[in-house]
């Protein structure tokens, strides 16, 4: 079931083994979030071309990463890193970043989304990192609607999502200690979609989840 969505800021170069597994694992993913430079950088990087072309011949979406600031970055940064993704990369959805929970923004992320569409992106993921107001539902295939480290996740209760029930639910999770079951506890929470890695501190999402570590173990 892919369920997996795998957001690994790490390089190809240096952690070949890494994406190895990403791409092996293709059947259980969702996506692969694609983040060269905090974005797509200045200029093409050879090494993630050649990872997002394998990914994409595994049946893989592959989606670009672009940070909003909270409303704050102008939309046409927004859609000028989408559109670099695309010509570099090959990616066929958006991962975007730092979007605010509240309606007050909705009106700018429905004209980025729609700008996001015209440039390619099939796939539109929505990175809140909390519970957003249902309108977003209405321009996004997924919804983060938790990033935050395990023992804050353990804390949350399950919440009935109040809006569309169409739109998936994602929960990034970091700091999970072996042997948890943080998949269990994404499905007990309504996430359809997740991913849980053992990483700490300022860069987390340089680990893999755990079940990429030890694919013989992966249900």
């Amino acid at each position: 079931m892919s369920t997996l969505l795998v957001p690994y800021y790490e390089h190809p170069s240096a952690r070949p083994a890494e994406w190895d597994r990403i791409v092996a694992a293709a059947p259980r993913l969702y996506g692969v979030v694609l983040n060269p430079a905090s974005g797509p950088g200045d200029r093409p990087d050879a090494a993630f071309a050649e990872v997002a072309g394998r990914l994409r011949a595994a049946g893989v979406r592959v989606l670009g990463y672009a940070d909003t600031d909270y409303g704050r970055r102008a939309a046409t940064d927004v859609v000028s890193d989408l559109t670099r993704h695309r010509d570099w990369y090959g990616t066929d959805g958006a991962f975007l970043d730092q979007v605010p929970s509240g309606p007050e923004q909705f009106e700018h992320y429905q004209k980025l989304a729609v700008a996001a569409w015209g440039v390619g992106c099939g796939t539109l993921v929505l990175n809140h990192g909390t519970a957003p107001h249902p309108c977003y539902a209405r321009i996004a295939d997924v919804l983060v609607t938790f990033e935050g480290t395990w023992e804050s996740y353990r804390a949350l209760p399950p919440q009935q999502w109040p809006g569309d029930s169409g739109v998936r639910l994602c929960h990034l999770v970091y700091g999970v200690p072996p042997g948890a079951d943080p998949e269990g506890l994404a499905r007990e929470r309504g996430a359809a979609v997740h991913c849980a890695v053992p990483g700490t501190g300022d860069h987390p999402w340089g680990t893999l989840p755990y079940t990429l570590h030890n694919p013989e173990n992966a249900p």
